[in-house]
């Protein structure tokens, strides 16, 4: 009987030693400690289903993206406390992100930011797309990224839990040439870190820059002014604009104004400066080399102690500090520089600028970036 014990107990150490090794083995199996979990979220006016995806890490963190718009939700991260909440400003329902909203947590595209005159020429052939803000072109237009249904696929990995979402921008979309296929994957891990992958191919050359266009306030959505929230931003230039903020093509210098955020500052220490646009709302070029992934910024909310990093494969990043928000039911009440945006992207009016890191994809050539935002405290 002893032996025959002994046998079975060491049968069953080998399959659960077997079995965990598969799990560790595969690439589409979660850990046991993460998951996905996903719920309805409401349906677009002509019927079709939208899903709410909720993925989780091993200490109850969480991040939400659902695939309308290819959106951000929840981001609930804790404060020095350990007390959670959600940082990202959001709805809690479908109806406003159909109707029309500030871009909250959005995937913008097929062109975020401005072009000058919403025109460009390709190949000798010129292109007129959607004037959507004052006489040019922004975020794509009207029927732009954000306001189209995505399909999605959760991934799992050994290391972190995530949704793929894909679109295909039929050839003509708000004026771009070209069908463009499209993928944003949303991925979130047990170090707290939000990574935002685009990617996007073309079967005729055309323009694309895509940017997730999130506002965050690291005391939590609703607790009031960010402008208290310290930034520290790696760029030593910002994009010359003119009156319609629309790039000139020179890089002006940092030094000596109200865009240096080399050292650690307040978002509202200098904001009231910028009496022409209400506040920060200008291009940085980052440091380093273009399509490495690099430090770009790092925020800090002195009151709840959350942290806010940055890195990207991008060549810039708009900081935005939410100077329109209009504070009624639009903005699901929140008002000006109750939040941040910083939008990695390429330059804005690239396609008019040849000086400027293309946005120009060809067929055959398939457009990747990466940003990583990595929550913590201090």
């Amino acid at each position: 009987m002893m032996l025959r014990g002994l046998l079975i107990a060491t049968t069953i150490v080998a399959v659960a030693f077997s079995f965990a090794n598969a799990i560790a083995a595969s690439p589409n199996i979660a850990p046991p400690h993460m998951k996905i979990e996903s719920k309805p979220f409401g349906s677009t006016n002509d019927g079709r289903e939208v899903t709410r995806y909720t993925l989780i890490n091993s200490h109850g963190h969480s991040v939400s993206v659902m695939n309308w718009g290819a959106t951000l939700l929840e981001v609930m991260v804790p404060d020095r406390s350990g007390n959670l909440a959600n940082v990202n400003l959001c709805f809690d329902a479908l109806e406003p992100y159909v109707t029309g909203h500030p871009y909250f947590g959005s995937t913008v595209g097929r062109f975020c930011n401005r072009i000058g005159e919403g025109r460009f020429t390709i190949d000798g052939k010129e292109y007129q797309v959607t004037i959507n803000a004052g006489k040019h072109h922004l975020h794509g237009g009207k029927l732009n990224f954000s306001y189209q249904y995505w399909e999605a696929e959760p991934v799992e990995s050994d290391d972190a839990v995530g949704v793929r979402f894909s679109l295909t921008s039929p050839d003509g979309q708000e004026g771009f040439p070209g069908t463009v296929q499209a993928t944003v994957l949303y991925s979130w891990n047990d170090k707290d870190e939000l990574t935002i992958q685009f990617t996007a191919t073309t079967d005729a050359p055309t323009h694309v820059n895509l940017t997730n266009h999130s506002y965050w306030n690291l005391g939590g959505a609703g607790s009031g002014s960010a402008l208290d929230h310290v930034a520290k931003i790696e760029a030593d230039q910002w994009l010359d604009v003119d009156e319609s903020l629309i790039p000139t093509g020179t890089l002006n210098q940092v030094d000596g104004t109200v865009l240096d955020f080399r050292e650690p500052t307040p978002l509202g220490k200098r904001s009231g400066e910028l009496t022409g646009t209400n506040g920060y709302d200008h291009c940085y070029v980052i440091r380093g080399e273009p399509g490495e992934l690099r430090p770009a910024a790092r925020v800090v909310d002195p009151q709840s102690g959350r942290v806010l990093e940055i890195e990207t494969t991008q060549p810039g990043m708009q900081l935005y500090t939410a100077n329109h928000l209009p504070g009624n039911e639009r903005s699901n009440g929140y008002g000006q520089h109750e939040a941040f945006c910083l939008e990695t992207q390429h330059y804005p009016n690239a396609p008019n600028r040849p000086s400027f890191p293309t946005t120009l994809l060809k067929p055959g050539e398939t457009m990747r970036e990466t940003t990583v935002h990595r929550f913590s405290t201090e």
